[in-house]
């Protein structure tokens, strides 16, 4: 008898993370210290978002008290996206990449509410009067699904970013313009902008940091040995 029917099966993969979805080794849940903040947040995440090692929008919701994820395609309104009764479209933003053109006219370092001409004169006052944010979570084109299927997306103030630093991302994960940022990082620019807290952007980003150092060990781990035949 070969010794390959005498070996034992290969053990099962061990179960991803309910709330995550990632491989326990990469898995930061329980590491989560949600902050009480000004501002709400929401998360769209289109359900083919396929980087779930890598992924970060739960990152940052197990950050932010009181955060909502969806996934899906399309929601009737922003009430039913909440969970909510009802909810005021002109008192949330949804950040948008915006144009090149877009983003150049916003200070780099900066964060602006936009119209059709670029950052509104009253951008300061708008910002300060936001009940919350939402963010798409995806890749570019996903991200532009989710932007057309739901037009009451444009009822919110469009809010752009100019972020001062490049994604952690590095050359892990090709980002489609240089001025790009993973959804963590895009968030954390942005709430500790809106929040008034300095810190708040650092420690927000804390756990990504610990996701990518925890993956690049995983990646120079040596593979074991392929049985004999």
């Amino acid at each position: 008898m070969s010794d390959e029917l005498l070996s034992p099966p290969p053990p099962a993969p061990p179960e991803p993370c309910k709330t995550c979805g990632k491989p326990p080794d990469l898995c930061l849940c329980a590491e989560l210290e949600p902050v009480r903040t000004r501002l709400g947040l929401l998360i769209l995440q289109h359900p083919q978002e396929q980087d779930v090692e890598l992924g970060t929008a739960r990152l940052l919701s197990g950050q932010i008290e009181g955060a909502v994820v969806k996934v899906g395609l399309s929601w009737a309104n922003l009430a039913k996206a909440l969970g909510r009764s009802q909810a005021d479209p002109r008192r949330w933003g949804v950040l948008h990449m915006g144009s090149k053109e877009d983003v150049a006219k916003v200070p780099r370092g900066g964060i602006a509410v936009v119209g059709k001409n670029g950052p509104l004169p009253d951008s300061d006052i708008i910002l300060a009067d936001l009940e919350g944010l939402v963010l798409i979570d995806g890749t570019w084109s996903q991200a532009k699904t989710l932007w057309w299927r739901n037009a009451w997306l444009l009822k919110l103030r469009r809010v752009v970013i100019h972020p001062d630093f490049r994604s952690a991302y590095g050359t892990v994960r090709r980002e489609p313009r240089k001025e790009s940022v993973s959804t963590l990082e895009a968030g954390a620019f942005a709430f500790g902008k809106l929040e008034g807290d300095p810190g708040l952007q650092e420690r927000l980003l804390q756990p990504f940091d610990q996701l990518l150092d925890r993956w690049k060990k995983r990646r120079r781990r040596p593979h074991p040995p392929a049985p004999a035949a």
